[in-house]
């Protein structure tokens, strides 16, 4: 049944009588009758009821409203459509478009702005260009004319003393842009959504996860050849293509979106290109000794910044710099100026710095697990997925060589399957040493300072499990003893209460802790658990993710957020920064990159039995 409406009309009526709260969509703490009436032409009428059928009314009518409609025909089939049907529907149709840039004249408007710290807001987007990258200046300066933009060529060398002097005038950093008919088009990336408005590093590979799942395959395959060009203009794969992460990487994933795409493309000559380009970001990255290889074998990781992140929202680090700036008798304000412009010297500052921006680079920004001494820190899941590159690098070796045994020629030197196998053995080795604990049958990230595992308990103690760098004993261990104390009824939390201790005024909650729950994290463990065997476990964990999510978008307007507590299994979190993906009117027009990539991933190893439970929301308690 189909029902023709004037749009202007309905939704008037609509918000009228079911936006109570004024916030222009439809949640379950709107207090209307919950009950609203259709009208066709011809005088037929139709009931919509409920939270969640009332909030698709309004989406179906605000989509078409902005595609310039005056009326529209609105489909009772697809109000009333099943919500886990209509999440992913949505996602796949809309988000990740809503979530696509380029870095051309076509996009270039959407990166103007730096929205993540207003102290970062100009006038004018700074373009950073490589310094042998000619043409792409070229193009960028021509842009100058048209767009309200400030074309900047980076020094051949760029050291953490540049980084800082730029600090003050940020900027994004150019990507891939290739010739195509003649005309200069940016190749296409996919940015998380909100504020976080530019192509990151690890979120990247989880959402391209989602995008294959979606056959959005070329776009999958563009942002390895964004990463590529990262590694061959930058250095290394970014935090994020924004000057201030020049000096900064993201947790090594490379390895797995090549071969992922390749498995959909079998395009050998790309694959071959990239697995070069990977190699390079693990010996030039990762495995430079006194950096972020550390000398038990293992690595770290290690940001080459200097100072203060100038990313980090006003105020950020006060109660840092409160101490230091009463011992001088002066504000705040004034010492985090004087210490930033070099006026002030502080090697406890420096060091602390050193940390904070780690904890940036390692992705989980922020954690009490890794706060204060990162950079010391052989971490789980850096090593897991070091394991991972080692493994896959074997594998599209004897890919590209048939399984010859001669190896693939890389810088004048020769890499062999066999070489890259005996690497996974060997940290494999290490990380029974240092990273395992057999009493505990968990994983500890090793303190290279004291000598000593942590004890606190993360998420990240499965990674081994999704690398396969566990053996079957210890993938036993896992999961007997993790899933019991990380498990809650929204998934995996990121930690353990017990682990992130109690909170107060000086130590406020920290995002990538307990009680909240993160997509990668999710992913991987899913993943981790298919390759050991443990189905079951994962259709169960995968079943609370996808409730959760599920659930929050039934009674809150189809709101698909960055981060969520999943002790509660609610989008309202106590974190810093917020929570991406709940501000929006009308109807969510991204969700958040990772989490639109989870969803579409669970879906697709969720069982039809539990599926069908989903779309009813059957409470998990009630079936697990």
């Amino acid at each position: 049944m189909k029902f023709k409406l004037e749009i202007d009309k309905v939704l008037s009526q609509l918000l009228s009588q079911e936006d109570t709260d004024g916030d222009k969509k439809i949640t379950i703490e709107d207090i209307g009758p919950k009950s609203f009436q259709l009208v066709s032409p011809e005088g037929e009428t139709y009931q919509i009821s409920g939270t969640y059928h009332l909030s698709n009314l309004l989406q179906g009518l605000a989509r078409a409203k902005e595609n310039g409609d005056i009326v529209t025909e609105i489909s009772i089939n697809e109000i009333e459509e099943l919500p886990a049907n209509r999440i992913s529907r949505i996602i796949r149709n809309y988000f990740w478009a809503g979530l696509t840039r380029t870095m051309d004249v076509a996009g270039i408007k959407n990166l103007i702005h730096d929205s993540k710290n207003e102290t970062l807001i100009s006038d004018k987007l700074r373009v950073y260009i490589p310094f042998n990258d000619e043409i792409v200046f070229n193009y960028y300066k021509e842009l100058e004319s048209s767009f309200p933009i400030e074309v900047i060529k980076l020094p051949e060398s760029i050291t953490p003393q540049y980084v800082k002097s730029i600090n003050d005038k940020p900027g994004i950093l150019s990507l891939k842009i290739e010739e195509i008919n003649g005309k200069m088009q940016g190749v296409p990336f996919v940015v998380p959504g909100g504020r976080f408005n530019e192509m990151y590093g690890w979120d990247s590979y989880f959402e391209s996860v989602g995008l294959l799942l979606d056959d959005k395959v070329e776009l999958a395959k563009s942002m390895a050849d964004n990463f590529q060009y990262e590694i061959e203009h930058y250095g290394k794969i970014l935090n994020a293509n924004r000057s201030y992460y020049l000096t900064r990487t993201q947790p090594p994933l490379y390895s797995s979106l090549i071969r992922e795409v390749f498995e959909k493309t079998n395009d050998k000559d790309w694959l071959l290109s990239h697995l070069k380009t990977a190699i390079k970001e693990y010996e030039t990255v990762w495995m430079v000794e006194g950096k972020r290889l550390t000398p038990n074998g293992l690595n770290r990781f290690l940001a080459e910044g200097i100072g203060i992140t100038p990313e980090a929202e006003e105020g950020h680090y006060h109660a840092i710099l409160k101490p230091y700036a009463d011992a001088m008798d002066m504000t705040i304000e004034a010492y985090e100026k004087a210490y930033a412009n070099g006026e002030i010297k502080n090697k406890t500052l420096d060091n602390y710095f050193v940390h904070d921006r780690t904890v940036r680079e390692s992705g989980h920004d922020t954690s009490y697990r890794i706060e204060g001494n990162c950079a010391d820190l052989n971490l789980v899941e850096l090593n897991a997925m070091l394991y991972k590159y080692e493994n896959d690098f074997a594998h599209l070796i004897s890919i590209l060589l048939n399984n010859d045994v001669e190896g693939l020629n890389i810088g004048n030197r020769i890499y062999t399957s066999d070489y890259w196998i005996e690497k996974a053995n060997y940290r494999k080795q290490l990380s029974d040493k240092y990273l395992w604990n057999e009493d505990q049958g968990l994983y500890f990230d090793y303190n290279t300072k004291t000598s000593n595992q942590s004890q606190f308990v993360s998420a990240t103690t499965f990674t081994p499990l999704w690398s396969s760098m566990a053996s079957e004993d210890q993938a036993k261990n896992l999961v007997k003893k993790g899933l019991s104390i990380l498990k809650e009824k929204g998934g995996i939390a990121g930690s353990t209460e017990e682990s992130r201790g109690k909170l107060s005024d000086e130590r406020p909650p920290r995002q990538w802790d307990y009680p909240n729950g993160w997509a990668p994290h999710q992913m991987m463990i899913w993943k981790g658990l298919i390759n050991y065997g443990y189905l079951n476990e994962a259709q169960e964990l995968i079943y609370r993710w996808l409730y959760m999510i599920t659930k929050c978008a039934v009674d809150y307007n189809g709101t698909i957020c960055e981060k969520y507590d999943v002790v509660k299994a609610s989008h309202k979190v106590d974190a810093e920064y917020g929570n991406v993906g709940a501000q929006f009117e009308y109807l969510p027009r991204e969700g958040f990159g990772w989490m639109n990539a989870s969803y579409q991933y669970g879906l697709s190893i969720l069982n039809s039995e539990n599926i069908f439970k989903l779309n009813q929301l059957i409470e998990p308690d009630q079936i697990f």
